[in-house]
C-alpha cells in the first residue's frame, strides 16, 4: 500500500478507520418485500466490504414504512423481530468484514417520498415539490405529536443498528429530505416553534441527534450529513449551514459530511443547469480542486474542531490527498466509481493516480438530447437516467454479476421502473 494522507487512519471517539476513504452512501434499493436487508445487500456490501474502502456508509434506512426514498428501501419502524435483526446482523457483517467501519445512514424522505409509495407524504408543511409530472404528490403538514413520533424513530433505529452490529449512525439531513424539508425555509412554512427562525427550523435535528446519543450511549459513532445549502433563493443558506454545524458540534456529533441540492436542484448529481450557490464574503481556497462543496468544506473547517467529510467529484488521488493533508479534510467520499470498480478505494490506496469518470459518459443521445440540452426536461432525464443505470449496476453486483457498461441509459430506466413496480405490488408498510 503506497504511503499517504488517504492511507493514515483517522482516530474518532468510538472507532479508529483504518484509512481517509469512505464508501458514501447510495440508495440500493434492494431490500426484500417487507424491507429487510436481503441477501442481495449482503453480497453487495461483501464486495465493498473487500475494497479496502476504510467506511462504509449504507444507503437510505427509512425510519417509516410510509415514507419511502424510492421503493426496495430497508426500513426499521417499530418493533423489529429476530428475523429481520438477524438479516441485519448479516448485512454488518459482511460491510465489516475487511476491517472497514460501517455506517447505517437513518432517513425520512417526507415529500420526497414518490406518489408510488405514498400519494399524501407528510413533512413540515404542505409546500409541494416543484418539480413537472405528478410523481410525488401534495405533502401533509406533520401534527405536533407526528414530529415528535419521528424523533423516537430515529432513536429507535439508531439502537437497533448498534444491536446488529454497525459502528454508528449517520443522521441524513441534506438532499431535501425530511429534516433538509424543516431547515429550508422554502419547504418549511410552519408558524409555530418547528418553522420560521433558524433555531426552530433546525430543533427537529437537533432533538433527534439528543434522543439517538441517549438511545446509543457516548461510545458510538453518531454523524450527520448536511447540506451546504440548498442552491434555491430563498432557501437554507451556506451561513445557515455553517450555524446549525456549530450546534451540531456542540451536541457532541462526531463527524460531518458536507453535500448539498435537493430533488428540485440536484447539485449533489452535478446536473447540467443547476444553480450555483452564493459564496459572497466566504474565502475561496486556492487549491485546484475536483469536489462539488470543498470550498465550502474549507470555510466550515475554520469554525469548528469536530472532522468532516467531503463527497463528490473527487477522482484524482492528489486532490484527495491535498484535501486531507492540506485543508484539514478527515474523510474523501467515493460514491458512483464504487458501482462499476468495487475495488476502487483498494487501488487509490495502492496508488492509481485516478478513477475513471464514466458518469460523463452517459448520454441518452447526441445533440439536443446530451447533457447541455436547451431543453431543462432532457436534461433532467439524462441525470435521472443516469440514476437508474446505477441501480441496475448494483442489481447486478448484488447478483454476484460484473457490472454492464454497455448498459443503455433508456434501458436501465425501463428495467429500473419494472424492478420498483414488482417490489411495490408486494410490498405492505403496515408489516412494521
Amino acid at each position: 500500500m503506497a504511503t499517504s494522507a488517504i492511507t493514515q487512519p483517522l482516530r474518532l471517539p468510538s472507532e479508529t478507520l483504518p484509512n481517509r476513504l469512505a464508501k458514501a452512501a447510495m440508495t440500493e434499493g434492494l431490500a426484500d418485500w417487507r424491507g429487510h436487508a436481503s441477501e442481495g445487500l449482503v453480497r453487495l456490501y461483501e464486495a465493498w466490504g473487500r475494497s479496502g474502502a476504510g467506511l462504509l456508509i449504507t444507503g437510505n434506512v427509512q425510519v417509516d414504512a410510509e415514507h419511502l426514498e424510492r421503493p426496495g428501501n430497508v426500513v426499521i419502524a417499530g418493533s423489529q423481530g429476530e428475523q429481520a435483526k438477524s438479516a441485519l446482523k448479516r448485512w454488518s457483517q459482511a460491510a465489516r468484514a475487511g476491517g472497514a467501519g460501517v455506517w447505517m445512514q437513518l432517513s425520512h424522505a417526507g415529500r420526497q417520498t414518490p406518489a408510488l409509495v405514498n400519494p399524501t407524504p407528510k413533512a413540515p408543511s404542505s409546500a409541494p415539490l416543484a418539480l413537472p409530472g405528478k410523481l410525488y404528490g401534495v405533502p401533509v403538514p406533520l401534527r405536533e405529536e407526528e414530529i415528535a413520533l419521528v424523533v423516537e424513530r430515529f432513536a429507535a433505529a439508531a439502537a437497533v443498528a448498534r444491536e446488529t452490529g454497525f459502528t454508528g449512525v449517520q443522521i441524513h439531513a441534506a438532499h431535501g429530505y425530511l429534516l433538509s424539508q424543516f431547515l429550508s425555509p422554502l419547504a418549511n412554512r410552519r408558524a409555530d416553534a418547528w418553522g420560521g427562525s433558524l433555531e426552530n427550523r433546525a430543533r427537529l435535528l437537533l432533538e433527534i441527534v439528543r434522543a439517538i446519543r441517549a438511545s446509543v450511549g457516548k461510545d458510538f459513532t453518531v454523524a450527520v450529513k448536511l447540506n451546504s445549502a440548498d442552491f434555491q433563493k430563498g432557501g437554507f443558506t451556506p451561513g445557515e449551514s455553517l450555524t446549525v454545524a456549530g450546534w451540531l458540534e456542540r451536541e457532541g456529533v462526531d463527524l460531518i459530511e458536507i453535500s448539498g441540492g435537493n430533488y428540485e436542484q440536484p447539485r449533489m448529481m452535478k446536473l447540467e443547469g443547476v444553480e450555483k450557490p452564493d459564496l459572497t464574503g466566504l474565502p475561496t481556497s486556492t487549491t485546484a480542486r475536483e469536489a462539488y462543496f470543498m470550498d465550502f468544506a474549507v470555510q466550515m473547517r475554520g469554525h469548528l474542531k469536530l472532522p468532516l467529510m467531503v463527497t463528490g467529484g473527487l477522482r484524482t488521488s492528489q486532490a484527495m490527498n491535498d484535501a486531507i493533508a492540506n485543508d484539514g479534510i478527515a474523510l474523501v467520499g467515493i460514491a458512483r466509481p464504487m458501482v462499476v470498480d468495487p475495488d476502487a478505494a483498494r487501488r487509490l490506496l495502492d496508488g492509481a493516480a485516478a478513477l475513471d469518470r464514466y458518469e460523463d459518459r452517459l448520454r441518452l443521445g447526441p445533440g439536443v438530447f446530451g447533457p447541455k440540452s436547451p431543453f431543462t426536461l432532457v436534461r433532467a432525464a439524462n441525470g435521472f437516467g443516469a440514476l437508474y443505470w446505477q441501480y441496475q449496476q448494483l442489481r447486478r453486483l448484488a447478483r454476484g454479476e460484473p457490472p454492464k457498461l454497455a448498459l443503455g441509459l433508456l434501458q436501465a430506466i425501463s428495467s429500473e421502473q419494472r424492478c420498483q413496480r414488482e417490489w411495490m405490488a408486494n410490498y405492505d408498510p403496515q408489516a412494521h
